[in-house]
């Protein structure tokens, strides 16, 4: 027997890989199925089944790109409701895999079609579950994404009988595997584990106390951040099916001229800037979006970007096809082309280049007192906020600076000093400010987590913040 995670983690996201005996399996695949078939390979199997937990609102899976290749047979569990051929599994269905077995567990409550896979080893015994958002290390899935016509309390309520049901009854040296790690939208506060034991569990996880259906319910649904924007759009996808990953390729790796680059844009084309974000503060194609490999990118990538409008890329060198596969992962199918030479080739060929200005928080510290026109924007989420701020400053989360309404109410004649926690947050911001015309910018470099240490910035702690 052998098990695998793959774990991505800026999509904090975990597939799964299962072979025995000439035959695997794989649990939701992310949308490049390459690692899945590299593993085939390397261990001299067929990949016979592509089990699926549920709807993924947070990427787009591989499944159907994976049955393609493989000819596997793709296994959703009861309820499931989809645009493309597959297995409908009935509660209890027993897939085999080489000498193992695979058990469906209708684990609903997340999403109505939630299953988690129960895996038995060679002699019968119950090994792990992959509970997909049914069940997180130290969290369980949100019950308030797709619903229908259920409210959240209705889907929590089948989620606590999931769980004390199907879960909680499983033996406790059963290996957790869940579809999410830290970091995850689809939970409200994910453990830093990425695997666990259903006995683990039993003892840390809030979810799985001794407590009424009622107790159960208001604690699931309270404190939920509303999702990100891209969530429905996601799962819509992964139910009626989508473009193939090679078409994506074809279409998105076209090495596009200055003067082709210039076209795309002038017919509408968005600009987006996946360079480093301390390289792109120092000089950038005017209007161009800033969203950096090096941090969560296709999370952000999700919430920013329209998805019906074509993309052109400016990318480091080499970096042009990891940046297609990361936007197709979320669902992008409508970039055409990247400029050929990057950024380098903009600036060698003479064009004009904006930029932002970055500063260190000691600036900000001998600013505050004598600017009478200063003003803080801070682009964390409301929780980090509250956890502490600049005193006076104003909350405007990144996800709401996508809506012009909201980045209206920024007085345009201020001086802007715009951060967010460590400074990644902070330059997707000032990139979004720049197109909607705000150029008194600073960009505080290393964010709150500098600043909260600076002398001279006055900053509101959480008491104080709550009184």
């Amino acid at each position: 027997m052998f098990v695998e995670q793959l774990y991505t983690s800026c999509l904090s996201e975990a597939a799964y890989f299962i072979a025995d005996d000439g035959e695997a399996a794989v649990i939701d695949p992310l949308r490049d199925i390459d690692a899945y078939l590299k593993l085939a390979e390397e261990h001299d199997v067929t990949i016979k089944y592509i089990f699926e937990t549920h709807f993924h609102a947070d990427f787009v899976s591989g499944h159907l790109d994976l049955a393609k290749a493989t000819g596997a047979t793709i296994v959703y569990g009861p309820q499931t409701n989809a645009a493309f051929d597959f297995h409908l599994a009935k509660d209890g269905e027993v897939f085999n895999i080489g000498n193992l077995k695979m058990k469906v567990l209708h684990t609903p409550g997340h999403t109505l079609e939630s299953t988690c896979y129960l895996l038995s080893d060679e002699e019968g015994r119950d090994y792990a579950v992959f509970t997909g958002d049914t069940l997180f290390v130290g969290d369980v899935g949100r019950p308030d994404l797709f619903s229908g016509n259920l409210s959240k309390e209705d889907l929590a309520t089948m989620m606590y009988n999931s769980l004390n049901t199907k879960i909680k009854t499983l033996q406790d040296h059963v290996i957790v595997y869940p579809a999410h790690g830290p970091g995850s939208a689809c939970g409200k506060n994910l453990g830093k584990e990425t695997f666990s034991t259903i006995g683990t569990q039993k003892a840390t996880n809030y979810a799985l106390q001794d407590q009424t259906v009622e107790a159960f319910v208001k604690e699931v649904t309270t404190g939920l951040n509303a999702p990100p924007a891209y969530f429905p759009i996601n799962a819509e996808i992964n139910s009626r099916g989508y473009e193939s990953m090679d078409a994506i390729r074809t279409n998105a790796l076209k090495a596009l001229t200055i003067a082709e680059f210039e076209k795309c844009v002038k017919e509408g084309a968005i600009i987006l800037d996946t360079r480093n974000s301390t390289e792109f503060t120092n000089g950038f194609v005017p209007e161009s979006i800033s969203i950096g490999l090096d941090g969560r990118f296709a999370e952000w990538a999700g919430s920013i970007l329209p998805f019906d409008t074509n993309i052109v890329l400016v990318t480091d060198e080499g970096k042009e096809e990891e940046t297609v596969i990361r936007l197709a992962r979320v669902g992008f199918d409508k970039v055409i082309g990247y400029l050929d030479g990057g950024f380098e080739a903009w600036l060698n060929a003479d064009k004009k280049i904006d930029i932002i200005i970055d500063i260190e928080p000691e600036e900000l510290a001998m600013d505050i007192p004598f600017d009478n026109k200063l003003q803080v924007i801070d682009v964390r989420k409301p929780a980090e906020f509250e956890s502490g701020h600049v005193k006076g400053a104003e909350n405007m989360p990144l996800s709401e600076l996508v809506n012009p309404l909201h980045m209206a109410q920024i007085d345009d004649e201020a001086n802007l000093y715009v951060h967010c926690a460590g400074g990644y947050r902070s330059v997707i911001a000032c990139s979004l400010m720049k197109r909607q015309g705000f150029h008194n910018l600073r960009n505080v470099l290393g964010g709150f987590g500098k600043i909260k240490d600076m002398k001279g910035i006055p900053v509101v702690k959480p008491t104080e913040a709550r009184a």
